[in-house]
């Protein structure tokens, strides 16, 4: 049947009002193409097309707590090349193997891989200034010399197992620049430019530059000046000695911070992969485990006088060189034993009877509390990876036997951050603070501080009463008892000393021993804690011969660096057989050198400088106390010094 023109009419404009609509939307969304999606689609297309070359951020400096740089960055660039834009492979290869002492075959292997960027390889990565400019006067078409940089340690080996190493692509691998790698590290920027589908670069096309951003700095508790005095006397005993390790903290006991920490032996951070990875990978002071000995009997002693299980002064005990305990014999380390003694006595002599019997006062349930409470048996939480437990007995395997050793630091096994933490909170008014190396944040751009590591009370163990009592002492201690060797003419020193067997297969060794003392000053307001610890020392083993003279020189040095003056209030140190005595030095400036020789007594030896007769200036100055027999040097002229 034949439609109507009408009905024509009203199908063709039916298709023509559809035609339309169909035309206006597709010149609507080419509008939206166009104009609203054009630049997004447009930075989508340039984006596929461009290639980028990475620039390495700078790695946030390492300082010590007076900004002294441990740690920074030194321009090292990185050879890099672009397969698609090299126009001679083999000669590219041969060019850059002779620059960089690379074998011509593996270069060759590199520039001809089916890569956008490939860096060259171990010797193109890090490589000096002079190289860098050596291969950029080369103008080799598709070689770009990107600028990177590494790490530096000015210091060589100070402070190494603190500080820790980066790798060769600047991430932190062990140390403070692990912990807080992510901080440390910059963002990287780059240089990118155009470049078709076979990664050549398009012709008239402009590089886009975006700058890399620094890393914060990092400022440590680390005082570079008490670290480097402490590594001194740490490598001493190595030499003197010849022990498996030694290792020493120093910590501000009410605050937690490190002042320095070590261990030997050490390495340098900056050429680390020379070294035994035990030796790098082991921070000693936080990761050595062991049985500590007498300097554990400060907790036994912190307990029973919070407990008020004993008075030092009015409670007596005799030792007879031995206790039974459950059908054991244990000794005091004296032969025949001290006799009758105050529990003041007993601490001075570090009599391990008498510990005995603070532990059995307390109980095993008082005692382990405590022991618990100063943070044995867990990780202190320092900032340090690596840290370990340390081991204590399990409450239902603690019998008599076992309370009495623990009283007296045999049978369990702690860390020496754990050591010095724990007495730290004995000797502060009793508050366990957390240890900690990482001191503020630092804005590199402007040196504003972001951010301040503030101390962390975990909680207070004893009241401030008895850890004064405490301090009083391990004063008496270092003045009258087995620490004298720690003894510091003008400071108030209180300290314990620490000499353990090791176990060795299971049982422990009679010839070796672990040797360890702690001390603190000033006694009565503690600045300063140092412990240091000697792992099988050759000959004599006590913590008071060997442990105890490494702490004095530490803390003599540490304390007159830190500016605490000397004081005259001290107990008077108790000189016994073998001891050499303190004698004053006397003021010889102005006489003359027979004048001296009539007058100079035994005390001192005599060494001269300079010429003339009569003395001008000496060393030690008048006024210090020096052991008997010490060299004073006398500086001569031919007339007094008009100064």
């Amino acid at each position: 049947m034949r439609a109507s023109n009408t009905t024509v009419r009203r199908r063709l404009f039916l298709i023509l009002i559809g035609g339309t609509l169909i035309f206006a939307a597709l010149i609507l969304r080419l509008g939206y193409v166009q104009l609203w999606m054009g630049p997004d689609l447009a930075q989508k297309a340039e984006d596929s097309w461009r290639r980028n070359i990475p620039f390495a951020g700078k790695r946030g400096e390492i300082l010590d707590r007076n900004g002294v740089e441990l740690a920074y960055n030194i321009s090292s660039p990185t050879v890099m090349v672009i397969p698609a834009q090299v126009s001679d492979p083999r000669m590219t290869a041969n060019r850059l193997a002779g620059a960089l002492n690379m074998s011509e075959q593996n270069v060759y292997a590199m520039v001809t891989r089916k890569q956008l960027i490939v860096r060259i390889q171990p010797g193109g990565r890090k490589i000096t200034q002079e190289k860098a400019r050596q291969i950029r006067e080369m103008n080799l078409p598709g070689v770009v010399v990107a600028e990177d940089n590494k790490r530096y340690y000015p210091f060589g080996n100070l402070a190494a197992h603190v500080l820790g190493f980066t790798g060769i692509d600047n991430q932190g691998l062990t140390g403070v620049e692990l912990t807080y790698d992510k901080l440390l590290q910059g963002i990287p920027g780059s240089i990118s430019f155009l470049a078709d589908a076979k990664g050549r670069q398009m012709p008239n096309s402009s590089d886009n530059y975006v700058p890399p951003k620094d890393g914060l700095n990092l400022q440590l508790t680390i005082d570079k000046q008490i670290q480097s005095i402490m590594e001194r006397e740490l490598d001493q005993a190595m030499v003197q000695f010849q022990p498996n390790h030694v290792l020493g903290i120093a910590m501000d006991p009410n605050t937690g911070e490190i002042l320095a920490m070590a261990g030997r032996p050490t390495f340098d951070p900056g050429h680390y992969a020379e070294y035994p990875s035990e030796v790098y990978n082991r921070d000693l002071p936080i990761w050595m485990t062991y049985e500590p000995g007498s300097t554990f009997k400060i907790i036994t002693l912190a307990a029973a006088l919070e407990e008020k299980k004993v008075d030092l002064l009015h409670d007596h005990y005799y030792d007879s060189g031995a206790i039974e305990v459950a059908g054991s014999t244990l000794h005091c380390w004296k032969r025949g034993g001290h006799g009758s003694e105050t529990f003041l006595d007993v601490v001075e002599n570090s009599c391990n009877p008498g510990f005995v019997v603070l532990g059995q006062r307390l109980g095993k349930e008082k005692l382990f509390d405590y022991i618990r409470s100063f943070g044995f048996g867990q990780k202190t939480g320092i900032d340090l990876r690596g840290e370990e437990n340390g081991i204590l007995f399990k409450p239902s395997r603690v019998g008599p036997v076992e309370l009495a050793t623990t009283a007296f630091g045999q049978g369990v096994s702690v860390t020496p951050i754990q050591q010095i933490t724990a007495v730290s909170a004995a000797i502060n008014g009793g508050y366990l603070y957390r240890p900690h190396v990482a001191k503020a944040w630092v804005q590199p751009e402007t040196g504003e501080v972001i951010e301040t590591i503030l101390p962390q009370m975990e909680r207070q163990v004893i009241s401030e009463k008895t850890s004064e009592q405490v301090r009083f002492a391990l004063e008496s201690v270092v003045a009258k008892g087995t620490g004298r060797n720690a003894f510091i003419d003008g400071y108030r020193v209180g300290g314990k000393t620490g000499t353990a067997q090791k176990v060795v297969n299971g049982r422990y060794s009679p010839n070796e021993h672990i040797v360890s003392f702690i001390g603190f000053a000033p006694a009565d307001h503690p600045k300063l804690v140092v412990y240091v610890a000697v792992d099988n020392p050759q000959g004599i083993q006590f913590g008071g011969l060997i442990a105890a003279p490494i702490v004095k020189n530490i803390m003599g040095d540490a304390l007159r660096y830190m500016g605490v003056e000397p004081r005259k209030d001290q107990i008077n140190r108790d000189y016994k057989y073998g001891d050499i005595p303190l004698v004053e030095v006397p003021d010889l400036t102005g006489m003359t050198v027979s004048d001296i020789y009539e007058d100079m007594n035994s005390n001192f030896q005599l060494a001269k400088s300079g010429s003339g007769n009569i003395v001008v200036s000496q060393m030690p100055k008048p006024g210090v106390k020096v052991e008997r027999g010490s060299t004073i040097r006398i500086f001569l002229a031919d007339k007094p010094s008009d100064e």
